[in-house]
């Protein structure tokens, strides 16, 4: 665990994603913001009751947004701790189960874009989840302020301790290196854009960078990487503002996806995606090659009684190699592209 600011611990998640403990209002009260993958609650209680004292809970859990790996453990905490869950009101149906999110866009190339190809639809059935109230303000959170920050998640927040300039990025951008997964699971400290298969509007994704680069942190935690702080990280969180990398493809760069309080309004075409083909025509060729040394194997076999045969080859078919969720399973309504001005 590691101390992001006075009263803010960060807790690393297998290696990947981080959830804050956040000490605020009389003693002894806190809040969990974020809850990590699936499968981490045991891990969260136990850090918790190391940090304050056993059989501790929050006030509340509050997420930055419902993707699996801030979301994933908030039920099984909730029911837990018997505390409610708090999130934007524009992630409520993806949370709730009404809606899934717009789907990852493994084109805009990267590692982390890679893998996105194997992660599974991303949508929860959670109960006893509450809004945020609108405006800045924060329930049990007393002397921060909540900042919407769109573009990753519709819904997504970012939270900020005016009095020392602390602030807990989501994943509006990251402190490590985030396209490369050798760099998240190192902890290499670099300010950084974020979650780059999963923005579905790189345009207010941008935006929300600037907003939170103008408030010129002096601390800060982000849904990935390394606690940091410093003076030096408004410079360099400007510099990411002022040159923010926008992939040259993508399913979402020209085109983005439209959300609004029931889900998904639009969202844009897929673009192709030559790897699952190329690694479809890999894998079959070396089905072939394999599938001709246990037939050679064979044929020596009855020539040579003592041949030991060749064993273990299977050719794979070729569907093995296909990305297992070719789309996610929609329910919202789609409408044609509205423009970037607004209109429709």
């Amino acid at each position: 665990m590691k101390q992001v600011a006075a009263g803010v611990n960060q807790l690393l998640i297998q290696r990947f994603v981080n959830v804050y403990f956040v000490e605020a209002g009389a003693p002894g009260e806190w809040v969990l913001v974020d809850t990590g993958l699936p499968g981490s609650a045991k891990i969260i209680i136990a850090a918790a009751d190391k940090l304050f004292y056993p059989g501790t809970h929050p006030q509340a859990i509050i997420l930055t947004h419902g993707h699996m790996d801030h979301a994933g453990s908030a039920q099984e905490l909730a029911d837990h701790w018997h505390v409610p869950i708090l999130a934007h009101p524009l992630e409520m149906p993806f949370l709730t189960g009404k809606a899934v999110y717009p789907p990852a866009d493994p084109t805009v190339g990267g590692s982390l874009a890679f893998v996105s190809r194997f992660f599974p639809p991303q949508t929860f059935n959670l109960t006893g989840v509450q809004a945020l109230p609108e405006g800045e303000e924060i329930p049990y959170m007393a002397g921060w302020q909540c900042l919407h920050v769109p573009g990753h998640a519709p819904g997504q927040v970012a939270f900020f301790r005016a009095e020392d300039k602390t602030l807990l990025g989501a994943d509006a951008f990251a402190t490590t290196e985030h396209d490369s997964v050798l760099s998240v699971l190192l902890g290499v400290p670099k300010i950084s854009r974020a979650g780059t298969p999963f923005n579905f509007d790189w345009e207010a994704t941008h935006a929300s960078v600037v907003k939170l680069s103008n408030l010129e942190p002096q601390a800060i935690g982000c849904g990935h990487g390394p606690a940091v702080q410093g003076s030096h990280l408004a410079n360099e969180l400007r510099e990411l503002a002022l040159h923010f990398p926008v992939p040259p493809k993508g399913r979402y760069v020209e085109n983005p996806a439209r959300t609004d309080a029931n889900g998904v309004e639009f969202i844009p075409p897929a673009l192709p995606d030559t790897l699952p083909a190329r690694a479809a025509m890999l894998g079959g060729g070396l089905a072939i090659a394999a599938l001709a040394a246990v037939l050679l194997s064979k044929r020596d076999g009855k020539k040579r009684k003592k041949h030991k045969r060749l064993k273990g080859y299977r050719p794979a078919p070729a569907t093995a190699y296909e990305r297992p969720f070719p789309d996610y399973p929609y329910k919202e309504k789609r409408g044609p592209a509205p423009h970037r001005n607004g209109g429709t």
